[in-house]
């Protein structure tokens, strides 16, 4: 629904349009995990879905919710499962953890999580944006050592999900709305960069000789040099139909889930090609450009997973539990995951035709929940997935039996038919992931963020680089120190810094005033976030940032979404007052400091 959001420049009611299509992905917004793999956006679908639902219509919830809805829940769950399955593989492979720790941790999060959670339409599993904290986490712990980082890092799980369960029934949810918009999102374009650099050796079937980022990154020329050739067809392929799917209009086409023919396509290519035997083979021996012509290839080219489900359990090693190094992880894996999660619940709010709003404080305490139940039995952690939300959304989910199912169908497939899974072809599974890599660093988010202003932009080139000069949780912090910089050099009054001044009045039956002062910025939103959750639905809010000294792009955006929200569960707000603020551009939810 678009906001009616006002302000008094009339920024914010003439550009709620382009805030939705042009700005940056924002903390409610599901663009930040790029549009699903070759399916439909969400946004591009949900109206034609929302139109045909009766507004008094509201899914019940729990056995009574099943008994309604099993039909649309069953299906959606179904397609959900496609989608997810080589997903949760490529990623728990990109890890470092073996192919079925992300399986292990989808039917969790179905089967599990699913019934206690918040939320109504999410999809709970393994996410993109987790697996370079994961795989730092088994490099740094295991010294080498692979499968000895795989068990420590699943106690590090567990000791990162008790935290994150305590934050949720603590009613951290709000936590989210502290840190700058713009770092956030140079930490996710930062995974992206790093999932591709890694990924692409595996999609052209090469190891690179390469211990650091940067040395991974260099060694792509080298790679694309030595690729072995019918690998990189397979993966080449896959990635080509990625980008295709991305760019069909036919919505009966792109009923098909992208993900699900990469992998059938690199199957067939697999048998063809005869992976499941290693071999020697020339490719175009009679071409004289090219280096050489004789490649090995074999199952090792192929997913490998245990025989019996069961066997693919493995359970945590808690020996370094008193080593720094060890805590650092921890909270590096809580702080990521749990961030990512609201995140994406949040954006996924945005997409229920429902109109719904789910409990954030509940959803991370389930998920920390789930997560305990993962690290404990071989599992990756697990987020409120939004690619996989999107999809299910889209296919016409009602409840959260539909992340039920989807957990129940990967379960059945895995422990009837692991023979299939084996196989998908690695390639096939790196082409899914340089893809999603792409789609959270692709060029459109550094000119979307450059929109907002060149001080966001410079926030969010400041993050990227701090994340892949030193780790996620140094170059976060350091995005976050930029943002402070650019405060100050707006002559910020630092008194008002960590206290934000405000005001929440009834200034009539039904209407509610709230006065904003001083400087309004990302490290005192916190508290305003709080009053503004105790508001009555249905009413009308008139924020005022008339006396306000500066307004930040994070602040900005929440105020937005939140009129939208309000909006959505029929109310009425508006944002005025910021007709003597000068704002950095023309976007709409750029920051803002009142002229002298």
């Amino acid at each position: 629904m678009k906001s009616k959001a006002q302000a008094v420049t009339h920024d914010l009611e003439a550009g709620a349009a382009e805030a939705s299509a042009a700005r940056r992905p924002s903390s409610s917004s599901q663009a930040w995990l790029g549009k699903d793999l070759g399916r439909p956006a969400a946004d591009e679908n949900r109206s034609n879905f929302a139109a045909t639902i009766p507004t008094r219509f509201t899914p019940k919830t729990g056995l009574a919710g099943l008994a309604e809805n099993w039909r649309a829940d069953i299906l959606s769950g179904f397609l959900v499962f496609l989608i997810a399955l080589p997903l949760c593989l490529g990623i728990s492979m990109a890890s470092g953890f073996p192919p079925q720790a992300g399986i292990i941790t989808a039917v969790v999060g179905g089967l599990l999580v699913s019934r206690i959670n918040g939320s109504f339409v999410t999809i709970t599993g393994p996410a993109a944006g987790l697996i370079v904290v994961i795989l730092d986490s088994v490099q740094a712990l295991g010294g080498g050592d692979a499968k000895a980082g795989y068990h420590y890092t699943l106690a590090a799980i567990v000791c990162a999900s008790v935290i994150q369960m305590l934050m949720g029934l603590m009613k951290a949810g709000k936590m989210s709305a502290f840190f700058p918009s713009s770092a956030v999102h140079g930490m996710l374009a930062a995974i992206g960069i790093i999932i591709m650099a890694k990924q692409i050796h595996v999609m052209l079937g090469v190891k690179p000789d390469a211990q650091t980022l940067f040395e991974t990154i260099g060694a792509i020329p080298a790679s694309l040099r030595d690729m072995n050739p019918e690998v990189a067809i397979i993966g080449g392929l896959g990635l080509l139909i990625l980008i295709a799917w991305s760019l069909v209009k036919s919505r009966r086409l792109k009923m098909i889930p992208a993900p699900l023919v990469v992998v059938i396509i690199g199957m067939a290519l697999a048998q063809y090609y005869d992976l499941d035997d290693e071999h020697i083979y020339l490719f175009l021996p009679d071409t004289p450009f090219l280096p050489h012509h004789e490649f090995t290839i074999g199952p090792k080219f192929l997913v490998s997973i245990p025989q019996n489900f069961l066997s693919g359990f493995a359970f945590p090693d808690f020996s370094l539990i008193g080593s720094s190094m060890f805590w650092q992880q921890v909270f590096a894996i809580c702080l990521v995951g749990s961030l990512e999660s609201l995140l994406s619940a949040a954006a996924v709010d945005k997409l229920d035709p429902y109109k719904r709003t789910s409990d954030l404080n509940r959803d991370v305490a389930a998920v920390g929940f789930g997560n305990i139940i993962c690290g404990l039995i071989g599992g990756l952690p697990m987020i409120a997935e939004i690619v996989r939300s999107s999809a299910n959304v889209n296919n016409g989910a009602r409840t959260g039996w539909a992340n039920f199912f989807h957990g129940l169908f990967l379960l059945i497939f895995v422990a009837l038919f692991p023979r299939v899974i084996h196989e998908i072809p690695l390639a096939s599974l790196a082409a899914l992931l340089v893809f999603t890599g792409y789609r959270l660093a692709s060029p459109l988010e550094f000119k979307k963020t450059l929109a907002i202003g060149w001080d966001q932009l410079t926030v969010f080139v400041i993050t990227i680089i701090g994340v892949l000069a030193t780790d996620l949780l140094i170059g976060v912090a350091i995005g976050i120190a930029a943002e402070f910089l650019f405060h100050f050099w707006r002559s910020v009054n630092w008194a008002q810094v960590f206290k934000l001044r405000r005001d929440v009045v009834e200034s009539e039956p039904g209407v509610y005033q709230v006065k904003i002062g001083g400087a309004a910025f990302f490290a005192n939103y916190l508290a305003l976030k709080g009053d503004l959750a105790k508001l009555p639905k249905g009413k009308t809010v008139i924020f005022d940032l008339s006396e306000s000294w500066c307004v930040d792009h994070t602040v900005m955006e929440n105020l937005h979404h939140f009129c939208e929200d309000y909006e959505a569960n029929g109310g009425h707000a508006e944002i005025c007052g910021l007709d003597q603020h000068v704002a950095t551009s023309k976007h709409p939810l750029a920051p803002r400091k009142r002229s002298v």
